[in-house]
């Protein structure tokens, strides 16, 4: 191994070991949920390293982490926002084939030269080590290997930490994202519980944000060219294909509905068969309706959480509470899931004298990510002698919020199991160095040239 090779693995080694510290359950697996202590020495972590990279940190409205190389400085010449780097002439922005903020409908619109790429620092309950802090990592490593060879960014480069993408601990997922992007409207969750009852305006305030202050960031989202998410594989596509790492073709809509299913509390002794009006039933009705109706349509559906209530072992249930991921490759076919699930527990909820509720929780449409990005990166990738394949995925991604505003493209490193969201979620080193310096000739490529 050359010198340089040695010295990009350890600092990956270094940096990602640093975040993979934090939060490690001694039960196996990881938790970070978004604006617990976890949450905060994760950011913590983050500015640290950015630091070290000589980059400024800075937090947006949605409480997303930028860290900058280059820095966010703009200019206006002959009605385009350019950025100057020092000493140099103004750089023209990149070419948004969907146009951006303020483009007339169907209209080729310039956005602003910054180049972004990140991915978020939390994690679900029991997770894995590489979902999003892979991403984080290597845009921290793959920026300061560039800076260390002497490249100079003609654009601002920023590395990006977002907020609560798992929406792990109240069920809004992509939350820093979508807030950031105007697709969230703080006012509908800011109420919203914990599973302790803690809001999640208490949670930000605990964490040192306003709530009254979260807001979307139009201007940010302005001054975007282009925003670049690398992630570890959640499949084994890339295992099948003998690559280690591809290109994001889209994401399938997905969303998470609560189902509340309401009996009547009882003595588990002394009730009659006949007379229980047990909510459990309408529970196992309800999980064996998401798989036969997603193996019908060659979708996919969970029933992973519950709650019961009264939760006693000597009782009939009085409520349960259950949670529905589903995901699809067409929101026509989703919908026609949702049908299918929610016609097969009413069946049941009438035979057992339940009543039936429920409610969307979060709802994300299918995503095409651009083109012209996805082919740019095609190509920087295969001058450097990669065979990048396009996958779709069915995981909801940072990526996804941004890309109805911003030009936006996904890197996917190998995952040699296809495990994720579970300890056992792993990325092999080499893969994840051939990620990281992916990266660096993605963001030389859009900044640097």
């Amino acid at each position: 191994m050359s010198a340089s090779g040695k010295r990009l693995r350890d600092e990956f080694e270094a940096c990602f070991g640093g975040l993979a510290a934090i939060g490690r359950d001694p039960a196996g697996g990881w938790t970070r949920l978004a604006w617990t202590d976890e949450d905060r020495a994760a950011r913590a972590w983050f500015e640290s390293e950015a630091a070290a990279r000589g980059l400024t940190v800075e937090q947006d409205p949605a409480g997303n982490l930028w860290a900058w190389w280059g820095g966010p400085h703009s200019s206006k010449a002959a009605g385009e926002r350019l950025w100057t780097a020092p000493g140099t002439s103004p750089v023209r922005p990149l070419r948004s084939p969907t146009g951006g903020p303020g483009a007339e409908p169907g209209q080729t619109g310039d956005l602003g030269g910054v180049v972004a790429v990140g991915s978020h620092l939390d994690t679900v309950r029991g997770g894995g080590a590489y979902d999003g802090a892979l991403g984080v990592v290597s845009g921290l490593v793959a920026v300061g290997e560039l800076a260390r060879r002497g490249v100079e960014p003609r654009r601002p480069v920023a590395v990006v930490g977002f907020a609560d993408e798992e929406g792990g601990r109240f069920g809004v997922p992509t939350f820093g994202s979508r807030l950031l992007a105007g697709g969230l409207d703080p006012a509908a969750v800011l109420d919203r519980v914990d599973q302790d009852g803690i809001t999640v305006a208490e949670a930000l305030a605990a964490a040192g944000l306003d709530p009254e202050a979260v807001r979307p960031d139009p201007e940010r989202l302005g001054r975007l060219a282009a925003f670049v998410e690398l992630h570890v594989e959640q499949g084994r596509g890339l295992v099948d294909l003998g690559q280690p790492v591809g290109l994001g073709a889209g994401i399938w809509p997905h969303g998470r509905w609560r189902l509340t299913l309401t009996g009547e509390a009882n003595h588990a002794g002394t009730t009659r068969l006949e007379d229980r009006r047990d909510p459990m039933f309408g529970l196992a009705a309800a999980v064996l309706a998401a798989r036969a109706a997603a193996a019908e349509l060659s979708a996919v559906a969970t029933v992973g959480r519950e709650g019961v209530e009264p939760n006693s072992g000597n009782s009939v249930a009085g409520r349960v509470l259950a949670w529905l991921d589903a995901r699809a490759e067409r929101d026509q076919v989703l919908d026609w899931l949702l049908a299918a699930f929610q016609a097969a527990v009413e069946e049941a909820a009438g035979r057992n004298g339940l009543a039936v509720e429920l409610d969307c929780e979060s709802r994300s449409p299918a995503v095409a990510f651009d083109r012209d990005l996805t082919d740019r990166l095609d190509a920087c990738l295969r001058g450097r002698g990669l065979e990048p394949v396009e996958l779709p995925t069915a995981a909801g991604h940072d990526a996804g919020a941004l890309a109805p505003t911003v030009p936006t493209a996904m890197l996917f490193v190998r995952n040699p199991t296809g495990t994720s969201h579970s300890p056992a979620e792993t990325a092999d080193l080499d893969d994840c160095l051939a990620g990281v310096e992916a990266l660096a000739a993605v963001i030389e490529e859009l900044a640097c040239r």
